[in-house]
């Protein structure tokens, strides 16, 4: 993930800052709990697109 690109990008929910997932190839979303997928080298920014977070895996962050 280019780092200009993760600098720029934003939760498209909460508008907050994203985290990313190189081993799930995926931006986190904190705030949302929320995890968008990255196809291609592509991050797909859509909320119906993105998996929801267990409570785990945003402790774990």
């Amino acid at each position: 993930m280019d780092k200009k690109l993760l600098d720029i990008l934003v939760c498209p929910v909460t508008k907050g800052p994203l985290i990313y997932d190189k081993k799930k190839n995926e931006l986190i979303s904190r705030s949302a709990r929320l995890a968008y997928p990255i196809r291609d080298g592509i991050p797909v920014m859509l909320e119906e697109e993105a998996r929801t977070l267990t409570q785990e895996e945003v402790e774990s962050l």
